[in-house]
């Protein structure tokens, strides 16, 4: 089975990868052919991964996955929510601007409490046939608090400042093979995983 993954982050293919395991054969948007931006301009991170998955799959007539991910952080209401990959603005996702804003915002805030949440949206089409198809979604939350400072050096976005309940260490400290198994992505690909499966028993 072939199934294409919206992105070209290398970090989210491999974590997604490592659950689904070998048996999927998983596509970039490298692979495909496809350049250029997909619009996130969605008011819900739903929104977007939907708006991800519908682009590519109208124009390669795969299936697709398309996840967004917002950090929605008690103290904020909320933020920085959907808009988490350009929290500190400008077009790029820079993290370390993103971390910096966050931990600014948060000085001499007592309650840390915050929670990752991820969306997958997989479309795909039905009975072999490319005109009819349906959208899912999966979901992921993990709820952790936002520490005072950067610790840790392995992966990604916020990983260096969220701590997840349960653990000492935040997601950058405890390591990918960790994070595999507890990540709100996690969650939700290991959603998206047993329903795959049941479909081809």
């Amino acid at each position: 089975m072939k199934l294409v993954v919206a992105t070209n982050n290398q970090h989210k293919l491999e974590e997604i990868r490592s659950i689904l395991g070998e048996e999927i054969e998983l596509l970039s948007l490298k692979d495909i052919g496809f350049e250029g931006d997909i619009p996130e301009n969605g008011e819900k991170i739903e929104d977007n991964a939907l708006t991800k998955a519908m682009n590519i799959y109208r124009k390669y007539r795969m299936d697709v996955i398309a996840d967004d991910t917002a950090l929605e952080v008690e103290a904020l209401n909320g933020a920085p929510g959907v808009y988490s990959a350009r929290y500190a603005g400008g077009e790029g996702h820079d993290s370390e601007a993103n971390m910096t804003k966050l931990l600014k915002e948060l000085e001499g805030v007592e309650n840390r409490k915050a929670r990752f949440r991820t969306v997958i949206c997989l479309v795909e089409k039905l009975h072999g046939m490319d005109c009819i198809y349906q959208a899912k979604f999966f979901q992921g939350i993990v709820n952790g608090q936002i520490i005072k400072e950067r610790r840790g050096a392995e992966g990604f976005g916020y990983d260096p400042i969220f701590q997840p309940d349960g653990y000492e260490q935040t997601f950058a400290e405890l390591g990918m093979e960790v994070k595999n198994n507890i990540s709100h992505r996690a969650i939700a690909t290991k959603e998206l995983a047993d329903y795959l499966n049941s479909k081809h028993k």
